[in-house]
């Protein structure tokens, strides 16, 4: 699985600090992958010519890159990220599970892992090295997320990175479930001008339905208390994954025309088929 799981960037790289001309992340190298459609701004040089033919269409030959590049998480480390997801485990465990696949597999392929993470208008960024020992520390720093942190704001993270990330870069972000508000809109358009991103989320617990939390629980934004009594109301059950689904649909088309895939996980025995979507979703540009 691991061997299929390989990362690539397929946007050209700009400027000859970054390469010879027409090189570029997914890129122009003599290990041939697989055949694409033509789409307007191809290099004319890349159809294959013989294929074009014998299928009636323009089809573009594609290379995996052979220079390293660098990656970089972008997570939030605040309280939200102890608080329970979908599948019962608290939200940090499945982030580091994720995290941990994705770097060991860009480590392996010669390349370099950064992190930036925090929680509230604090953030924290750890420096790129390609060393598993370095990958270590990037996880104990997203295993420190706490009930006792500051509250959680990605949106501080994301323009952190903007502000101080000039270098082209493949930026994966690890959240939880997030509203489509305008500042997020801001920072990710700026963002995706310059790096391409991939983004993980991970599912906020049910609160509603059958399959509902039960008892007590606490609301990490504000650390209030919220009572479960009525989570499997049939009417309220009904309003809520109404709710749910419209934020979700909101986030998806928002990330969708910044060009970002997205994978959704629940649990830490879903990372590894998950990131597999998630990576094969940016290879494809989808």
């Amino acid at each position: 699985m691991k061997s299929k799981m390989f990362i690539v960037a397929h946007r050209k790289a700009r400027g000859m600090l970054e390469g010879e001309y027409g090189a570029i992340f997914h890129g122009r190298s003599q290990d041939f992958e697989d055949l694409r459609g033509y789409v307007p701004g191809d290099e004319i040089r890349d159809i294959d010519w013989k294929a074009t033919a014998r299928t009636g269409s323009p089809l573009i030959k594609r290379y995996i890159a052979m220079r390293s590049q660098q990656l970089l998480f972008v997570s939030d480390s605040g309280r939200n990220m102890a608080a329970q997801a979908r599948g019962g485990e608290l939200k940090k465990d499945i982030a580091v599970m994720a995290m941990g696949v994705i770097g060991l597999l860009a480590i392996r392929h010669g390349d370099s892992v950064a992190l930036v993470h925090g929680d509230g208008e604090n953030s924290i960024a750890l420096p790129a090295k390609g060393t598993e020992a370095h990958l270590e520390q990037l996880l104990k720093g997203m295993d420190g997320a706490c009930m006792t942190r500051g509250p959680s704001q990605l949106c501080s993270r994301l323009e952190y990175v903007a502000a101080h990330y000039k270098q082209r870069m493949l930026l994966v972000v690890v959240a939880d479930e997030l509203t489509a508000e305008p500042r997020l809109a801001k920072v990710l358009r700026r963002l995706c001008a310059q790096h391409e991103i991939l983004w993980l989320q991970i599912q906020d617990a049910t609160l509603a339905g059958p399959e509902a939390v039960s008892g007590v629980g606490v609301d990490v934004a504000g650390m209030d208390t919220v009572l479960m009594l009525l989570a499997k109301d049939p009417d309220l059950a009904r309003s809520y994954f109404k709710a749910v689904a419209l934020r979700a649909q909101e986030l998806e088309t928002l990330l969708g025309s910044c060009g970002i895939a997205i994978s959704s996980v629940a649990a830490t025995t879903e990372v590894v088929a998950k990131v597999f979507t998630l990576l094969e979703r940016h290879r494809r540009g989808r």
